[in-house]
């Protein structure tokens, strides 16, 4: 029978897994907490003591660190030589290996961790067998995510267990190992890092990384250019938090923490054609986010303009010979994959403060169009572009935009007439064809007044307002159409 080496801290989704196994004739073994679980499901489940011929000692410090579980999990199956030293040694083949981590991460995240707390849970077993299985996964499966617990089973019932997806696991594995190194490296030497200072020269500051993935800006490859600053990186993880949030090539030029162009297009070389249009000359200066390859036609456009960063999953040769060629730009690659689940944390004086991040969408089922007049295809478009981009500006927040740019941005203001007053003033174009998002209602219908009186004739915003209807009966007496979200987007 098949062999299966199971020993996991995340429980999740364990009793189907492990149901699965048995049902397609793996014998399972386990270790410690994980073996105890198994049998809590009444299904026979064999110690890894039975492998070894030893029981767990050093309170579980060692107990697969052992030529029986390591030769049977790292044999090459095709070496006649192997094969004959397991039978010489009656050490028998482990097929599968099924490991996640000691919770070191979580661990050191709570705020009474002590460091032998700390110490405990640095896994070494884990570790190795994940590496040795990796190594081998011409013959050996390895699961190190709970998610992949259903597509496995899946697989081995349809026989379609191949080597490519093996080889799909085993990637998954280094990259989980590695962020596993990684947060202990950061713990221990604190994740911190001196910065020259903070928002101004007269303030000290710091780094401290709270995380290994690659899709943050404390964690992306610096290819090129000076060392980043305090308010670079402030910016850099605005620009990347709202390029992320596009699919078709988008731009986003980001200053002071509030975006003053974004534009999308067919390529990246046109998204940002239209970016640097949307505020040609609050760009000067700024920093320059990108979802897809930078070309060498993009390159060459950037490199006409002083900018201090420029971000992008990757650049092609010709892009990277135009762009180095200025010694200070620095230029930021960046795994461009959303974490949805992730959180943001903002300092206030004792302490600071931890939420969600505003990862809300606009979903068509949810939006209502509440005048006589309804957007057209066009408009529709643009909405979607300026409700993501308000997301991202100030409160309050009014974004203007076409179906390919921000056309005018007013950010941060104590009401909202004023931030639709800057938008106006800083628009490259207004018209029927350009729709106002907001991130906040309108408690009032003099927004909406002042928008009509420049030819705009699409709204789109939160609702929620007692005197909504002040606003809608305004839009409907003058042609123009309004659609609500039920959702709000306050960035304070």
């Amino acid at each position: 029978m098949k062999k299966a080496l199971i020993s996991v801290s995340d429980k999740r989704g364990l009793e189907p897994f492990v149901r699965g196994l048995v049902r397609n004739g793996y014998d399972i073994y386990s270790t410690g907490g994980t073996l105890k679980t198994i049998e809590s499901f009444g299904i026979k489940v064999n110690g890894v003591y039975e492998l070894t011929g030893f029981d767990e000692i050093m309170d579980g410090r060692v107990k697969t660190l052992h030529p029986n579980i390591h030769g049977g999990i790292l044999a090459d199956r095709n070496n006649d030589t192997h094969m004959s030293e397991l039978a010489g040694n009656h050490i028998e083949t482990i097929d599968l290996v099924a490991v996640n981590l000691y919770p070191f991460k979580e661990t050191v995240r709570q705020t009474d961790v002590t460091e032998a707390d700390a110490v405990e849970n640095i896994d070494i077993g884990g570790p190795a067998m994940l590496r040795a299985a990796a190594k081998n996964f011409k013959y050996v499966t390895t699961v190190v995510d709970p998610d992949d617990y259903g597509e496995v089973i899946q697989r081995i019932e349809e026989e379609t267990m191949d080597v490519t997806y093996r080889h799909a696991l085993m990637i998954k594995v280094f990259a989980h190992t590695n962020d596993y190194d990684q947060a202990i490296v950061n713990y221990f030497s604190r994740g911190e890092e001196t910065l020259r200072y903070g928002e101004n020269p007269h303030q000290s500051a710091r780094l401290v990384r709270t995380t290994e993935k690659r899709n943050t800006i404390l964690n992306a490859d610096i290819l090129h250019g000076k060392a980043m600053s305090y308010n670079n990186l402030r910016d850099a993880d605005a620009a990347l938090g709202l390029v992320k949030k596009f699919e078709l090539p988008a731009a986003v030029a980001i200053k002071h923490m509030n975006p003053c162009g974004v534009g999308t297009g067919d390529c990246v070389s046109e998204a940002f054609e239209n970016a640097y249009a949307a505020d040609s000359q609050s760009i000067f200066g700024g920093i320059v986010a990108f979802n897809k390859t930078v070309d060498k036609e993009t390159a060459e456009q950037l490199n006409r303009i002083f900018l201090e960063v420029i971000i992008a999953p990757s650049y092609d040769e010709a892009a990277l010979n135009i762009l180095t060629g200025k010694k200070n730009l620095r230029l930021l690659e960046v795994d461009m994959h959303e974490d949805m689940n992730a959180e943001e944390y903002v300092s206030v004086s004792g302490g600071y403060l931890v939420q969600s991040k505003d990862t809300g969408a606009l979903k068509e089922n949810d939006i209502k169009v509440m005048t006589e007049a309804k957007p057209s295809r066009s408009q529709m478009k643009a909405m979607a572009l300026a409700w993501e981009v308000a997301k991202h500006v100030k409160s309050n927040a009014i974004v203007l935009a076409n179906d390919r740019q921000t056309v005018g941005i007013g950010a941060g203001q104590m009401n909202r007439v004023g931030a639709l007053k800057i938008a106006i003033e800083r628009a490259i174009e207004l018209g029927d064809h350009v729709v106002m998002a907001s991130d906040g209602f309108f408690p009032m219908p003099d927004t909406v007044e002042l928008a009509h009186a420049h030819g705009i004739k699409s709204i789109i915003q939160p609702g929620g307002s007692k005197r909504d209807q002040e606003s809608i009966d305004f839009c409907d007496a003058h042609g123009m159409a309004m659609v609500v979200t039920g959702m709000r987007h306050f960035k304070h």
